[in-house]
């Protein structure tokens, strides 16, 4: 094993002692009083445990954000991870921190604090061990990710545009602890549909149902679905009409897209945007678009992957593997400014799920590896 996993592993009681603290921290997306705190134990902690210059970013409507540097100059590296999580105030009352044998438990715990805490200690490692770098390492934690970045977007785009490489701090693919080298973009959209009310028993033929209109659109929005391609339309959430009696004057739907490229991406857009109305008297109105672009598998991520699959074997005795992802992240934020590294946090399994859970065994590893990586990069000549 390298001295880099040693270090962390002395560490490693303590390790799991910050882990318990931050799980039991809660940080709800939209509980900005909740996420703030987190942000300012995380800004406290990379500066005081391994020696960052941390700088918190405020936000007015969301949650803060941490920015924490260590090195100087303009070629730098970028670490990303979030400080939001899916559990409401109070799921710690119902579904509090537990460990079994080698599974720790909790809301957040692999999604994602179990890859804050992994690579907190990375870089105390290397600080204890005195190792310098050739770059400017740069970690930002925003605290929006679960709901789309709508404050940190352009923060971690500006950052990304002035690095090398970006590592993410996401989770691993479940228990088997694949990196993801790709992720598809993900697409939100709203359908609102007008109709003609009427009376539905009196007058049906008067009336025109913007339930039926949405109902019409769904059925060929899912057609499209294209499981071979990797492109998925899904509308998840439909509501209007008043009551039961009435034939629905007004309703609206949340349509969800996948894709894997950008060029399907681009292929879909303009189909959706220009729907039309299915009914004669119905009208239809669509907004939104693509929140992240896809994170294709690039040569330049696909060689990133081979030197952390070459470094976990010949150094940390790991077979490493890797997969894509259906999900988002931070990282496909930063795939078309720099090649991006993503899954390099926890091993465990049921994100956004009662079951939520990483291993601890598998900690002190990941955190070296992610280590290694920054070394690596960190002096390699460009």
């Amino acid at each position: 094993m390298s001295e880099i996993f040693d270090t962390i592993e002395k560490n490693k009681e303590m390790m799991h002692s910050f882990l318990k603290t931050v799980v039991e921290m809660e940080s709800p997306s939209l509980d900005k009083e909740l996420v703030d705190e987190f942000a300012d134990w995380v800004a406290e902690a990379f500066e005081k445990l391994a020696g960052g210059r941390s700088k918190v970013i405020e936000s007015a409507d969301y949650g803060n954000h941490v920015k924490v540097e260590w090195g100087e100059g303009e070629r730098q590296l970028l670490v990303l991870g979030h400080l939001d999580t899916v559990w409401p105030r109070g799921t710690m009352e119902k579904m509090p921190y537990t460990v079994e044998a080698d599974v720790a438990s909790g809301p957040g715990v692999f999604d994602m604090k179990g890859g804050i805490i992994q690579g907190l200690f990375a870089m105390k490692a290397l600080q204890d061990l005195g190792v310098e770098l050739d770059r400017k390492v740069v970690f930002l934690f925003d605290s929006d990710e679960e709901i789309g970045n709508p404050s940190s977007k352009k923060l971690i785009e500006e950052e990304a545009a002035k690095s090398e490489r970006v590592f993410v701090l996401e989770p691993a693919m479940g228990e088997t602890g694949s990196l993801k080298t790709s992720r598809k973009g993900v697409g939100i959209f709203e359908l609102e549909a007008t109709g003609i009310p009427a009376h539905a028993g009196i007058d049906p033929e008067k009336g025109v149902s913007a339930i039926e209109e949405l109902a019409l659109q769904t059925v060929e929005l899912h057609g499209m679905t294209d499981l071979d391609v990797g492109t998925t339309f899904n509308v998840g959430k439909i509501e209007g009409g008043t009551t039961s009696n009435v034939i629905a004057e007004n309703a609206k739907a949340t349509l969800d897209v996948r894709v894997k490229t950008q060029q399907e991406a681009d292929r879909v857009l303009p189909i959706i945007q220009e729907l039309q109305p299915k009914l004669d008297g119905a009208e239809l109105k669509v907004m939104g678009g693509f929140n992240r672009p896809p994170l294709e598998r690039t040569e330049s991520i696909a060689a990133m992957y081979q030197t952390a699959k070459e470094l976990a074997a010949d150094q940390l005795d790991m077979e490493l593997t890797e997969q894509e992802s259906g999900g988002g992240s931070d990282g496909n934020l930063t795939a078309p400014y720099a090649p991006t590294l993503d899954g390099l946090g926890p091993v465990g399994g049921g994100a956004h799920a009662n079951d939520e859970h990483l291993l601890l065994s598998e900690m002190t590893k990941r955190s070296a590896l992610f280590a290694l990586l920054l070394m690596e990069y960190g002096r390699r000549e460009q």
